[in-house]
């Protein structure tokens, strides 16, 4: 491979933000001496290719499909979100998300509406969705909607089908939320977190498995000691972010596993 790549799309929620995502990356492998060039990758080319590329050096990647070991990749770290609900820590969650006017005040409120899932390998848009819909599900009650709009694919699908009124809930992952909601707040204008999920790891930057393991090990220790550089404190205002936790394996997801594991065993292949 003459040259490898790297890419922040997940969250690359606008153009000044993946500027930010590209100005990060750029620092942090310099200093950790691995030359990567920054390859564009928008939507809606599918990131399963993107994972699954030999030549990638450093991408995000949500730990659902990790887990599921859906590419042959090495989890390297993972974002510390500036927002209370992390605490510090690399986690995230679900938003619920309804309009504004809508009439709902709880989740039971919005059973036999619309509602909808991005793609059956996201923890965010589907895994988390689907398990916090179990708890409501019952023998005499499987299904909770009257319509589930599978396959949206993108967070930005889901904000505006609720916005646009296709679908009545669904579920955004909750740091693109938050980073949407600064840097283009008119598209989350009307959009109201009616509730959220339970917090689970936050996507992670990944290397394909035949990255060597020392360039791995230098990655690992370049995000984790980024916070404390003098080029941090500018983008991590820009992307909402406290620095970088390390990640050592696929099975710092295994949850993950557990709760698609549960929905399966429930006989709830699919949220409905």
């Amino acid at each position: 491979m003459s040259s490898r790549i790297m890419n922040a799309r997940m969250y690359a929620v606008t153009p000044e933000v993946e500027v930010g995502w590209r100005t990060l990356l750029t620092h942090i492998t310099a200093e950790a001496g691995v030359t990567l060039a920054y390859m564009p990758y928008p939507a809606p080319q599918p990131l399963e290719d993107l994972w699954s590329r030999p030549d990638l050096g450093c991408a995000f990647m949500c730990g659902f499909p990790i887990a599921l070991r859906l590419a042959p990749v090495i989890p390297i770290a993972a974002p510390i979100p500036r927002a209370a609900w992390a605490a510090g820590l690399a986690v995230y969650r679900s938003d619920l998300i309804v309009r504004q006017d809508a009439p709902y005040r709880t989740l039971q409120d919005t059973f036999g509406a619309r509602a909808g899932w991005t793609v059956g390998h996201s923890q965010s848009g589907f895994n988390a969705f689907r398990h916090h819909l179990l708890a409501y599900r019952t023998l005499e009650r499987p299904t909770l909607y009257a319509q589930m709009s599978g396959n949206l694919v993108t967070a930005r699908n889901i904000l505006d089908s609720v916005r646009e009124g296709r679908i009545d809930i669904g579920p955004l992952d909750a740091y693109w939320h938050l980073l949407i909601s600064r840097h283009a707040p008119q598209l989350t204008a009307g959009i109201r977190v009616l509730t959220s999920t339970e917090q689970a790891p936050l996507p992670a930057f990944v290397a394909s498995s035949a990255t060597p393991a020392d360039e791995v090990a230098r990655l690992r220790h370049a995000f984790s000691s980024a916070a404390s550089r003098a080029w941090f404190a500018p983008l991590g205002d820009l992307l909402l972010l406290d620095g970088f936790a390390e990640v050592a394996d696929a099975a710092h997801y295994a949850t993950l596993l557990q709760w698609d594991q549960a929905a399966k065993a429930a006989g709830y292949e699919l949220p409905a």
